[in-house]
């Protein structure tokens, strides 16, 4: 593995509360001097330190405002402001519309508000999103998941890596991931739903999501309580055909 390779860090993997040993959903991305934390989930900022400081980060990008997926801002807030870190700038956060207020109203606790732009500089996701984040290229993708949510797609010039978020399977995900080296499919619910809007993939839909978007490989995260890993990957193994792994809590992945 060289410094130039596109890599694929598990911070934790965990729905929808971190476990003894798998922090919730949040993964650090890199490639040459580049690091990016994609979802910052409960407990996964302790893991981003085994990595990378919170002062050497490029980026931030978060898909969606859910707990699980976000919580550990709060706490990245503290740590730029009020700790050992030394910022040279706000940290670029990549997140749904109104994630600004959304941290203002957890964290301010008197009648000013908390300034969240001086630990963030925040930019709000929308379809079709794109930005240059030093070796990666992220463009992002709106997906189905009942509240505002986006997948990514993170590229250096010839390799390529797809996270979805929490999402049905969906139109905008499959475009988003065609292609693609590396699919990070969330696979979190047993069955579809006998009633209501589908709001997250099955190991089967992660599967068919990958081998309609022709990927070269799946990674089923996101798992469900009622589900194991290994059931997990081999009922995703039974809808796609290319190599199908698990986002293991502390895994490294090169890309490409």
């Amino acid at each position: 593995m060289t410094s130039d390779d596109l890599r694929l860090t598990v911070l934790g993997s965990a729905t929808p509360y971190a476990s003894v040993d798998n922090p919730c959903s949040g993964y650090l991305v890199s490639s040459g001097g580049t690091r990016v934390w994609m979802d910052a989930g409960s407990g996964t900022l302790a893991q981003l330190q085994r990595h990378v400081r919170l002062d050497e980060l490029d980026a931030i990008w978060i898909s969606h405002l859910h707990a699980d997926h976000s919580a550990d801002l709060l706490t990245a807030y503290y740590g730029a402001l009020f700790a050992d870190v030394q910022l040279a700038a706000p940290i670029p956060l990549y997140g749904p519309p109104g994630i600004a207020d959304r941290l203002a109203h957890f964290l301010t606790n008197t009648a000013t508000r908390s300034p969240v732009e001086s630990a963030f500089a925040v930019h709000e996701l929308h379809d079709g999103h794109q930005v240059r984040v030093g070796a990666l290229t992220l463009t992002s993708r709106a997906v189905a998941h009942g509240i505002p949510a986006f997948a990514v797609r993170a590229g250096t010039a010839d390799k390529s890596l797809v996270y979805s978020g929490d999402t049905a399977p969906c139109p905008s995900l499959t475009e988003l991931a065609e292609g693609c080296d590396v699919l990070l499919c969330e696979a979190e619910s047993a069955q579809v739903p006998a009633e209501g809007e589908q709001v997250h993939h099955t190991p089967e839909d992660s599967g068919d999501t990958a081998s309609a978007a022709r990927a070269g490989r799946l990674i089923v995260t996101h798992v469900g309580r009622f589900l194991t890993p290994q059931q997990a990957v081999a009922r995703a193994s039974a809808r796609f055909d290319g190599p199908v792994e698990y986002a293991a809590p502390g895994a490294t992945f090169s890309i490409g």
